[in-house]
């Protein structure tokens, strides 16, 4: 098992990839069982490299989790986001509602009765309307990745957690057929992740994360063990 984790983490960091979504919590499904859930992810603030500005975006999921070992689980989404975007030069860009997606997984690395420590990777996708601005078709895409790695503390009903990412955001553009992919500033790529688990019952919690200085954003959830 753990040289199956070295290899995993190994490629990991050839990979390069300096890709940010909510991090989904140190919760994990044992071995062939399921989590779902409903969530809500809220980006205030993400800024862009060069003049592209900053973006904004709201996103409504539904989760499913399934666990391929006790220390391995795949993390699915499926649902609907916003993006809109404030050039440094001109009028904020609303484009509404329209699909969204993601994927994505957990490794627990550490497990104790109260401690755990999880590394993850998570990627969200979202393809809102087309818009028209000054008699030009605008199309945009949000690419939004992350590698986590998290310390969770259990105090029975509450289960807070702290750590870190390297994430990155990403607004494509088409303009007409001209395309054209405005990067998030890697100068801001590491944030800071907190979080917390509030259990309902034995099979129910509710999560809520916030995330820092890469962008500003919160996410919250309600989930379910099968």
């Amino acid at each position: 098992m753990r040289k199956i984790l070295a290899c995993f983490l190994i490629c990991l960091g050839a990979s390069g990839l300096s890709y940010a979504a909510p991090c989904y919590g140190p919760k994990m499904p044992q071995k062939k069982h399921f989590f779902g859930g409903i969530q809500t992810y809220s980006v205030f603030k993400r800024l862009l490299e060069k003049d592209y500005g900053k973006v904004r975006s709201l996103q409504n999921f539904v989760l499913l989790s399934y666990g391929v070992f006790d220390w391995l689980s795949i993390d699915l989404k499926g649902g609907a986001g916003n993006i809109k975007e404030r050039p440094k030069t001109g009028n904020e860009i609303n484009y509404s509602t329209y699909l969204g997606g993601g994927y994505g997984f957990r490794i627990r690395l550490y497990n104790s009765d109260k401690t755990k420590m999880i590394f993850g990777f998570q990627h969200i996708s979202i393809h809102p309307h087309t818009v028209s601005v000054d008699a030009s078709k605008h199309k945009v895409v949000l690419d939004d990745w992350q590698f986590s790695f998290l310390i969770s503390r259990n105090f029975s009903k509450v289960t807070p957690y702290i750590g870190t990412r390297w994430s990155r955001m990403d607004k494509i553009l088409w303009i007409d057929r001209e395309r054209n992919r405005e990067k998030s500033g890697l100068s801001k790529s590491v944030g800071l992740v907190i979080g917390t688990d509030v259990s309902i019952n034995k099979k129910a919690w509710f999560n809520v994360e916030g995330n820092f200085f890469d962008a500003t954003a919160i996410a919250g959830s309600l989930n379910f063990a099968f």
